[in-house]
């Protein structure tokens, strides 16, 4: 006990330490007119950036790139002078950011709405464990400070809207997209076509990523590739879908070689290029994407998207990396993990049935549930079918009557297990419902100790 009590206290003393820092530079900065933290949704106007020579100190700093005669002095007077937002702070944006302050960039805008989870560090590297329930923008740019004092960095802690995206892109040179969700990048998109900036975007799932540049010198934007945004039930992100830490790492520094190549002057050859990476065979190719669309709703001819919608409503989805929540079924097709926890408890004859991949199963189940995934289901899997059908009979072979077998189904978060339920229902011989919440519920609401993932 006291070595824990010692422990917080030192934690504490750190925190207190890193508070008072913080506040010293806020008001050393707000004494120059500059603010140093955005905490609301209100967009201050900030101070346009002035040229200057590089410093004895520049010189040193950045001498191993001023030795590049790509860069030169004058590339890294034009960083120096140019200004970047970052919208998204996590396993893109921190790479992204953490190599844009190294490389001397004049201001960074780093702007995210989330805090700091314990789940986030296995990729997003600027955050720390002592950062967690932190402001993630707050979090980057302390991190971004630590590394390079010299530079302007304005951490936004806030949710980009309709309302905010376009007096904020607009005091920015340069717009990278590092969010992770459909209506997000519409709108990042849509914002930087009417305030004609340039959009480094990239992507990272699994085992994959993606790069490219949108509004760029003539070049398409999304809504070029993609006038109409997927059905919002065939999105998967990384909480849903996983991610290998290091490949977002690699996209996001790809995105930061972009970026300096842009604000430095040296240009981008990804305008109209999108480069895939494939971490497995480490293997990247580009595909040469088609131009700008004259019919494009929003860069065309004749745009019919002038000001900024409503992108939620637009793409059906969250504006958020946050798991989705899916309604399928009526309340009576449903049970919550309490009811389900008293059928256990009675004793009573049923068939549990855990339709997530295998992959997960491993991390955690609970006992005497059978596993056959949703997509075994989906595509009639002959052995899968055979397997839940066997079950069926043995189960209800256990029944005392001749009544309908009742079958739970139950997943992560209660999402799969709705589309398994609206399959099953086809079935004879059983009563099929769907657990809610999942084995995510389970944790929070029944066993405290069952894994979290």
């Amino acid at each position: 006990m006291a070595d824990e009590v010692s422990r917080l206290k030192a934690r504490l003393l750190e925190k207190e330490n890193e508070l008072d820092v913080l506040k010293n530079k806020l008001a050393q900065l707000e004494k120059n007119g500059t603010p140093f933290i955005e905490l609301n949704d209100k967009v201050t106007t900030l101070t346009p950036l002035g040229s200057k020579a590089l410093s004895n100190q520049d010189i040193v700093r950045y001498s191993r790139q001023l030795l590049l005669p790509e860069l030169g002095v004058r590339g890294q007077q034009n960083l120096s002078q140019s200004s970047v937002l970052v919208v998204g702070c996590g396993g893109l944006g921190c790479p992204l950011a953490l190599y844009l302050a190294a490389a001397g960039i004049g201001r960074l805008g780093l702007l995210d709405y989330d805090e700091v989870e314990l789940s986030n560090l296995h990729r997003q590297v600027l955050h720390r464990e002592e950062s967690q329930g932190q402001a993630k923008a707050l979090s980057a740019a302390t991190a971004v400070n630590r590394l390079n004092s010299t530079i302007e960095c304005v951490p936004y802690h806030l949710q980009l809207s309709s309302k905010n995206a376009l007096p904020l892109i607009q005091q920015y040179d340069i717009v990278a997209d590092c969010s992770d969700n459909v209506p997000t990048r519409y709108l990042v998109n849509d914002a930087c076509v009417i305030s004609g900036k340039p959009l480094v975007s990239a992507s990272a799932l699994r085992m994959e990523g993606q790069l490219t540049v949108y509004n760029y010198h003539g070049g398409p934007c999304y809504r070029c590739l993609y006038p109409v945004p997927p059905p919002a039930e065939t999105v998967t992100n990384c909480s849903d879908g996983g991610v290998l830490g290091v490949v977002p790492g690699i996209m996001g520094c790809l995105q930061a070689l972009e970026v300096i190549k842009i604000a430095s002057g040296q240009g981008s050859s990804c305008g109209q290029q999108l480069v895939m990476f494939d971490a497995l065979d480490t293997r990247f190719r580009s595909i040469r994407l088609r131009p700008r669309q004259p019919g494009c709703a929003v860069c065309g001819e004749n745009p019919s998207v002038t000001q900024l919608l409503d992108y939620e409503a637009l793409c059906g989805s969250a504006a958020t990396d946050k798991c989705r929540r899916l309604n399928l079924l009526s309340k009576d097709q449903r049970i919550t993990v309490q009811e389900y926890k008293a059928i256990l408890d009675s004793a009573t004859s049923h068939l549990l049935l855990d339709v997530r991949p295998p992959v997960e199963v491993d991390i955690c189940q609970l006992p005497s549930s059978l596993n056959i995934p949703l997509t075994g289901l989906q595509r009639g899997n002959g052995d899968h079918i055979q397997l839940l059908k066997e079950s069926i009979r043995r189960t209800k072979g256990q029944m005392s009557g001749d009544g309908l077998l009742p079958v739970y189904v139950i997943c992560k978060l209660g999402n799969d297990s709705q589309k398994a339920v609206q399959l099953l229902e086809k079935m004879d011989d059983i009563t099929v419902k769907d657990i809610c919440g999942g084995l995510m519920a389970w944790s929070q609401k029944i066993d405290l100790t069952f894994p979290q993932y």
